[in-house]
């Protein structure tokens, strides 16, 4: 139902003009949403579809990271991005970090955020859960997870744990 309703919303929003959404679009939506979840169902029979994402708590929490969190780590790397572009005080690197996440939707959250921060990047994800993250300032060889990203684990986990 879930995968349904985001795969419905999403194709609504890409067709949305500003001046409403003609009724056959509406019909092209429902029809691709349901053969997205049908494929998705197939593809991915071992797994169960849960619920919680349609928990409007969880959506409110993820408001509440974005435009909190995530929002000031933003602001914050943003600063410090400008100021080693202007002094040229950089030593990049690669470091691998593991924040233990279980699910592969809190990873994906983390991965994210890290990526859409300035300064660092996800290179990749092992299967153990360690993240190699390329740093344009690497203070330290093993990073603490607050000096590298913050509290962003700990809000992947509130959000999809």
């Amino acid at each position: 139902m879930f995968i349904f309703i985001v795969s419905f919303l999403m194709y609504l929003l890409l067709v949305w003009s500003g001046s409403g959404i003609p009724l056959i679009e509406v019909v092209l939506g429902l029809l691709l949403a349901t053969v997205i979840t049908v494929a998705y169902g197939t593809w991915h029979a071992e797994k169960k579809l849960s619920k919680r994402g349609l928990d409007p708590r969880r959506w409110l929490n993820f408001v509440v990271y974005l435009f909190g969190p995530f929002a000031a780590g933003l602001a914050k790397a943003n600063i410090d991005v400008a100021k080693r572009v202007i002094t040229g005080k950089i030593r990049p690197g690669i470091v691998k970090v593991t924040p233990a996440l279980k699910s592969d939707v809190a990873r994906t959250l983390l991965a994210d955020s890290i990526t859409l921060t300035p300064g660092t990047l996800t290179v990749d994800v092992d299967d153990a859960g360690g993240f190699y993250i390329h740093w344009l300032y690497v203070e330290d060889e093993n990073p603490s997870e607050e000096q590298l990203y913050g509290n962003f684990a700990k809000w992947a986990r509130r959000l999809a744990e």
